[in-house]
């Protein structure tokens, strides 16, 4: 053996870095600069993380150990790979159009239908029997979103099953009732709190042949889409699952029963990391709830549907919803649930296109038949960053968890107010943190497509958030939203000023002196505007500062916006003022805290820069263009 081959060798020329010397590195390259706040990263969801993790950082960790495949599931549901369903849903509004399209999707990929069927109507033996022409169940997953008829469908499936004598331990589906999704999105149970569960331990015993059907399901996508945090996200639904244990458990039915007919639907979102962490926490968790009410190991794994958020997706330049997409899809597999759906990028706007249908099944298909995906049982397993993170966000999700339970359960919590009042606060902060770009929606906060309009909308809906509170609710409601709504909302009223025949505004950049400043507040400034749906009148930059003037008088622009560096600031900003501040209103790209009790004492009033509010500052010069939201 050569000496350089050897392991020894390698050792010598590579030896261990500590991480104290790491540490001491950081903070020479930082030159004096804060270290947690340049490099500790304080998530919404109130954890502390590390710039790097190492292998000591595993130590204290107290889920390592387990195998994929085994209690309590935290590395997946298998030991032979992480295969799951691809599903897509079909609104039900013709059984024969409906039925046309299973089968044509059936032969493109899907392997898992969702039928979103009429809450109002009575579905008959035959209705249903038709919707399920030629497909065959036992190949198939399938399930019903049909709330209160669900009763109604089991009794339909069980009987469809038994008389095409279909082999029952073949049979995979679910239906989605969910009582207490229902008082939470809609004000109140369809009945009485007490009909809800009785009619939940009836759901039981009829499914109780069909060992891979569920009849229950929690939905903290709904929670997700509300503005929640991952951690509440996952907390609140573990709590409503756990109110679901108990319940049904207190009228007789076995927890070996119930455990396994519960469905749990979550919405994975772009926080890449965080969401595979959190599929991991969540079986975790929930194998640590069943447990409690004695429950077995087979009973204590959790079955998982993921969607991908609403939350985050855009109407405005709707192509980057499939990268959006695509991380969450691939969060989610890392993560590992048992079926997923991607949502079409253009389905924003209303119903989808076949196109943005085909590509959202495509996803899918490209990360399991040549990414290999599904190959691979528990990849994230190891990771120093993903197994501290799935550790800390556990931490923290059992203890909001048990905040919920201190307060009397998931229900009594509802009736409180206090899980919409905790969701709501996290809405607003995220609502805050896009309105400030602290966060990012690129094509709306940031980056926006200059040249994107949108005339006129079939359905104006789209920009307001739904409220389904029934006329008698009791407790208040989630509202589902997209963050990106308020922003498009200003967006669509500039576009919809136009197109009723007003002019679009322009902002003329007024660009002077040091080259690299001048770029850089140009491009910020015009990224600023583009979002509100203004027109960007741009220069490379005037030789003078009487040169500029002329200009932006001849362009006839409403806005104009100076753009230099600080230093000239002091020398050219009143004087550019002066000169157009009767034919335009002007405006200073940064806030040069040295100069601003001179230059608002000289007139200047208005001022962009990275900690302006674009929300409400885009309103702010909407109004002065004469538009109404």
């Amino acid at each position: 053996m050569e000496e350089n081959s050897r392991p020894e060798a390698w050792k010598d020329r590579f030896p261990p870095v500590s991480t104290e010397a790491w540490e001491q590195k950081i903070r020479e390259d930082l030159k004096g600069a804060d270290y947690d706040r340049k490099m500790i990263w304080n998530t919404p969801e109130g954890l502390r993380l590390k710039p790097f993790y190492r292998g000591e950082d595993l130590k204290s960790l107290g889920h390592l150990g387990h195998y994929p495949g085994e209690f309590p599931y935290i590395r997946g549901k298998s030991a032979y790979g992480n295969s799951w369903r691809i599903r897509q849903d079909i609104r039900v509004k013709d059984i024969g159009e409906a039925n046309s399209k299973a089968l044509d999707i059936l032969m493109k990929g899907i392997d898992s239908l969702g039928f979103i069927l009429d809450e109002q109507h009575d579905y008959t033996r035959d209705e249903i029997d038709a919707l399920l022409k030629n497909i065959h169940a036992h190949a198939v997953e399938l399930n019903f979103i049909c709330g209160e008829q669900a009763p109604n469908l089991v009794r339909i499936i069980d009987q469809l099953v038994k008389d095409y004598n279909r082999d029952l331990e073949q049979i995979h589906g679910a239906v989605d009732y969910d009582p207490l999704g229902r008082i939470l999105m809609k004000g109140r149970f369809s009945s009485d709190e007490e009909t809800a569960f009785e009619r939940a331990r009836d759901l039981m015993e009829k499914a109780a042949h069909l060992p891979h059907f569920r009849v229950m399901a929690v939905h903290g996508s709904h929670l997700h889409n509300a503005g929640a945090n991952t951690v509440q996200e996952l907390a609140f639904a573990l709590a409503a699952g756990n109110e679901y244990l108990a319940r049904i458990t207190q009228l007789g039915v076995s927890v070996t029963q119930v455990a396994p007919r519960i469905r749990f639907n979550f919405a994975t979102g772009s926080s890449y990391f965080m969401e595979i962490a959190k599929y991991r926490a969540a079986r975790m968790l929930w194998a640590r709830i069943v447990l409690e009410y004695g429950g077995d190991a087979p009973a204590a794994r959790m079955n998982i549907r993921a969607l991908t958020s609403s939350w985050n997706k855009t109407l405005y330049d709707p192509y980057v919803n499939m990268l959006r997409t695509t991380t969450e899809a691939m969060a989610a597999i890392i993560g590992g649930m048992d079926s997923l759906t991607v949502g079409a990028y253009d389905g924003t706007a209303g119903d989808p296109s076949e196109f943005g249908e085909r590509i959202a099944r495509n996803q899918q298909l490209l990360l399991k038949e040549e990414s290999y995906l599904d190959k691979v049982a528990d990849p994230a397993a190891g990771s120093y960053y993903i197994e501290n993170l799935t550790d800390s966000l556990a931490r923290e999700a059992w203890k909001l968890f048990q905040e919920v339970e201190a307060e009397g359960g998931f229900l009594q919590a509802v009736r409180n107010g206090s899980i919409q009042r905790a969701i709501a606060s996290s809405a607003s902060a995220r609502d805050m943190a896009l309105a400030t770009r602290k966060s990012i929606l690129v094509g709306t906060n940031q980056y926006p497509n200059f040249n994107e309009s949108l005339d006129a909308l079939e359905d104006e809906s789209v920009l307001w958030p739904s409220v389904a509170a029934l006329p008698d609710a009791e407790v208040e409601v989630l509202k589902p939203y997209r963050g990106a709504q308020a922003l498009e909302r200003l967006r669509y009223a500039t576009d919809r000023h136009v197109a009723g025949g007003g002019q679009r505004p322009g902002v003329f950049l007024f660009t002077y002196g040091n080259l690299a400043m001048r770029k850089a507040r140009a491009m910020f400034s015009a990224n600023f505007f583009a979002c509100a749906g203004f027109s960007i009148q741009d220069h490379p930059g005037f030789g003078t500062v009487e040169e500029g003037i002329a200009a932006a008088r001849a362009s006839k622009a409403p806005f104009v916006v100076i753009c230099s560096s600080d230093e000239e600031y002091a020398d050219i900003a009143l004087p550019i003022f002066e000169a157009l501040k009767e034919e335009a209103t002007i405006i200073l790209a940064g806030y040069p805290q040295e100069l601003l009790d001179t230059l608002k004492a000289g007139g200047l009033q208005e001022f962009i820069h990275v900690r302006s509010n674009l929300l409400q500052t885009l309103q702010h010069y909407q109004a002065i263009a004469g538009i109404r939201q």
